[in-house]
Formats: C-alpha cells, structure tokens, sequence
C-alpha cells in the first residue's frame, strides 16, 4: 500500500562553520540534497516545515547562520510500506540489540519517512529517544544497536569510533573458477583491502581513488558452492559501503548489488533478490558495566 507521509519527528542538519553566509538557507539545503527539487523545498518553508532549532520558522530569503542546526519534516506523497519485520534480540535500560531486514532504512531517508527502523522501534516502545549507536545500509540485513536516551548514546557509539567493538558480515558473491580451485585445494583464503574512498559521482556512491588509505576490511572466504563463494566480512574502519566496494575491488561483487561495481538504472521496488550482505555479530564490552555482550544471527548460507 502507498500511503503520503509526514515524518513524525523532524531531521535536522548543523550549517557548516564555514558556510557562505550570503547563501539562504534553501539554497544551502538544495546544494546538501540535490535529488530533493527546490521546488519541494520551497513547498516545505511555505508550510512552516523548516525552522531553526528555537522553533523560529525559517523563509525562502533567511540567510545562512554558521553552526546553527535547520530542522526539517521528511515528507513523501507516496510511501511505500516494507513487507518485512524487525526483531528486537536483546533489551535492557541501556540498549536495544535489533535484527534489521533487508529493504527497510534505519532512519529518514528518500522516499521513507516512517517507514524506516527507529521510527517503528519508538513507536512500538513508547520511547521517542531511541536512537541508533550506528549505521547500517537499507540494503542490508542484520544486527543493529540502538540506544534508548541520549545521555548515554556517546558511549555505545564511541565503541564503534574507537574500533573498540568487534563486527563481522557475511556475503555471497560469485567466484572464478580458479579462485574455487585454490578455496578446494587450500581451505579458507584470505584477503587486507586498504584504500582510499571519497564520494563517487552520483554523490551517494563511493570510489577508490589515489592516496593514503582511510579504509580497511579483513575478508575470507570461508566457503563455496557452484559458482558461488560465502565470505566471512570484518570491517576494521566504517566507510559508506566500504564493504560493497571492497567486494568489488576484488573481483567478487556482492549478489544483487544494485550499486557496486556499476550503478544500475532504478527500478519500482520490488523487495525481491535483496543484497546478500548480513551484518551477522557484534561484540563488544558494555561501556557501563564491562560485560562482554555478543549478538549473532543466522545469516547467509550457500546452497
């Protein structure tokens, strides 16, 4: 079903330091989201749906304000509703530990507004502060944290600045034959990927450019079936689909990858032959009590 959607609470954006302040502010909005049309965002300021964080309605001539922070309403005329559900794994007074399915964003993002994981999660729980403690691709399945409040959202997310929590996928992606041959004759094949990614053209991808390396993935191949391959996926740092491009980088594209390593055309949503990446187990020490906590899922398999 395609329901209009408003989203329930707003998003907001922090104006850089050095931001021009000769620009509007929809003119720095339209530059920061170029597949929102100005149009949409002239319609969203004459509606009283963007402001600054005081309340104060922002209009089509207000001028730029460097470190202030637009709040705006996601909002869609057709919103289409994902056919999979999420399951919470873990609560306590700190943290909810969730199983995301494929399909569904986490927060806000295009054509979803409430169709999106936190929304559901705060309006299953009551609990409007949940927030997650990092990202996940819409594309991908698996195991995300959220916590409940924001006083305690810096330490679970710094787990994840500070490399101080353990992540691994899982994907599938054909292999060459040669590659099978070595897995068969020598078990369990392994390989560093160090690069540099910066934003791609469109700006939602990622490429590998010259330079020094601000990425890093451990892979493994750690099974095989026909033509296929079931890697084993540790991602040392977190770039935006650092995974997926990786993959690519190595030859082994991830099944129904849409973006990498060429970008198909879009397409209706379908939420069929979803992206076979799995964000399978975290591992980590509780900031507040030290316990070692450690979630997995059964993810992807071959055959």
């Amino acid at each position: 079903m395609n329901l209009s959607a408003r989203a329930a609470q707003p998003s907001n954006i922090l104006i850089p330091k050095h931001a021009d302040a000769s620009l509007t502010v929809i003119q720095f909005l339209t530059t920061k989201f170029p597949r929102i049309a100005k149009q949409e965002w002239f319609a969203r300021i004459q509606n009283g749906k963007v402001h600054w964080q005081c309340g104060e309605k922002i209009s089509h001539d207000t001028l730029c304000q460097p470190l202030k922070r637009v709040y705006y309403y996601r909002e869609v005329a057709q919103e289409i509703k994902v056919p999979f559900q999420e399951q919470v794994l873990y609560e306590d007074k700190r943290i909810i530990v969730v199983f995301k399915p494929h399909f569904l964003p986490v927060t806000p993002s295009g054509k979803y507004v409430n169709e999106c994981l936190v929304h559901r999660l705060r309006i299953s729980s009551g609990i409007d502060t949940i927030t997650p403690a990092h990202r996940l691709d819409k594309d991908t399945a698996g195991i995300m944290l959220f916590t409940k409040s924001v006083d305690v959202r810096g330490m679970y997310h710094n787990l994840f600045m500070n490399n101080a929590i353990k992540k691994q996928y899982l994907a599938k992606a054909r292999i060459p034959a040669e590659i099978k041959q070595q897995f068969l004759q020598q078990g369990e094949l392994h390989w560093t990927v160090k690069n540099r990614l910066v934003k791609g053209n469109p700006s939602f991808l990622m490429k590998v450019i010259d330079g020094e390396a601000n990425s890093h993935s451990e892979i493994k191949l750690i099974d095989v079936f026909e033509d296929y391959g079931l890697f084993e996926l540790e991602p040392i740092t977190g770039k935006t689909h650092q995974l997926r491009v990786h993959m690519a980088s190595l030859g082994f594209p991830i099944l129904n990858d849409k973006f990498y390593p060429h970008l198909q055309d879009e397409k209706p949503e379908t939420f069929i032959n979803p992206l076979q990446l799995h964000a399978h187990s975290l591992l980590f020490a509780d900031p507040f009590s030290q316990e070692l906590k450690n979630f997995s899922t059964v993810g992807i398999t071959l055959g």
